[in-house]
């Protein structure tokens, strides 16, 4: 999902003015129930699947490449793909390069098979979310989304947590039970928060990792412990990281990011402090920005901030009040 909108006004911590981005898959929570969906899908001749294998998808110069379920479905298996998992991602809502109501399915394979074989033409290549997400439209980004959140769900969790026998593969991809002890395992996500900090001037802190001379900077982030509210991880995470305490915060909207599995959770928040010290690991420079500072930065090739398929993005937007011009190459 991305944020390419600017929300306005400037940062209030009374406003919750992150946009929300339709829905543009149907996941079809009570339709993959029913046993042998999946297959009666395939069989179907009207559905199409996307392939996916080790984090990278088959994609064309426009988008996500889908090929007709069933007879991509033999040409991989008959081509080397090894073993391939097919899982529901849904049913299309809207216009996309998919007609609208299409059935989608992805097709997790061991390895992806060279273009031209299997089906698949000679323009089509394969290439990670992060290689390809300036160019996808919204439906393929979140089918991508998707698609990389349930195939890694699928990857590191083959076995029983219980007794660790080898588990099973139902509800169209979405639950894995246990044989043995019949338990079933669900898909998880691991909450992270991420935070425009705003000083006591109303200035935004920034900050990042790596090498402390490195141009990057975005806003601070990090994962949601066990028994732990979003905002307490705001406070923790804030003042672990670069020493300043918040007093006051807000959810603002949130993203997905699957890798491996995390939701960003945005919030804007409030600090009495002027100073912050970086922890020196997770964070090693911090810097604090007015408007115009930021903004004169960005344009002069001083620092990079984060693209606007991000939230961080957003975050930042939402305190500047409008859009933060890039600088052009």
């Amino acid at each position: 999902m991305s944020y390419t909108e600017s929300p306005a006004p400037a940062n209030h911590l009374t406003d919750t003015v992150l946009p929300v981005p339709p829905a543009r898959v149907d996941r079809g929570s009570g339709e993959r129930m029913k046993p042998g969906m999946v297959e009666e899908l395939i069989a179907s001749g009207s559905a199409k699947a996307m392939v996916l294998s080790q984090k990278n998808a088959l994609v064309t110069r426009d988008g996500l490449w889908f090929g007709d379920a069933a007879p991509l479905l033999e040409e991989l298996q008959a081509t080397g793909a090894g073993n391939v998992t097919a899982i529901y991602l849904g049913r299309t809502l809207g216009p996309s390069s998919l007609a609208e109501g299409t059935q989608v399915l992805l097709y997790v394979a061991d390895q992806l098979p060279a273009a031209g074989a299997a089906g698949i033409p000679s323009g089509v290549h394969a290439a990670g979310f992060r290689d390809v997400a300036a160019q996808l439209a919204a439906t393929d980004t979140a089918l991508f989304v998707e698609a990389s959140a349930i195939a890694n769900w699928h990857a590191t969790h083959t076995h029983c947590p219980k007794c660790g026998t080898p588990t099973m593969i139902e509800a169209g991809g979405w639950v894995r039970r246990c044989p043995q002890d019949n338990s079933e395992h669900y898909p998880r996500t691991d909450p992270a928060i991420i935070v425009t900090v705003v000083g006591p001037d109303g200035r935004l802190l920034l900050g990042g990792g790596g090498p402390v001379d490195a141009k990057n900077y975005s806003t601070l982030a990090g994962f949601v412990e066990p028994g732990e509210s979003l905002e307490q991880a705001v406070a923790r995470e804030i003042a672990e990281e670069v020493g300043v305490r918040v007093t006051a915060c807000q959810y603002l909207g949130s993203q997905s990011w699957p890798f491996p599995a995390s939701l960003m959770l945005g919030f804007t928040a409030t600090t009495d402090d002027a100073v912050a010290r970086p922890d020196g690991v997770e964070v090693t420079r911090a810097r604090w920005f007015s408007r115009e500072e930021l903004q004169a930065a960005v344009l002069s090739g001083e620092i990079t901030i984060s693209t606007r398929l991000s939230i961080a993005r957003s975050l930042i937007e939402h305190w500047y009040g409008g859009v933060i011009e890039d600088l052009q190459p």
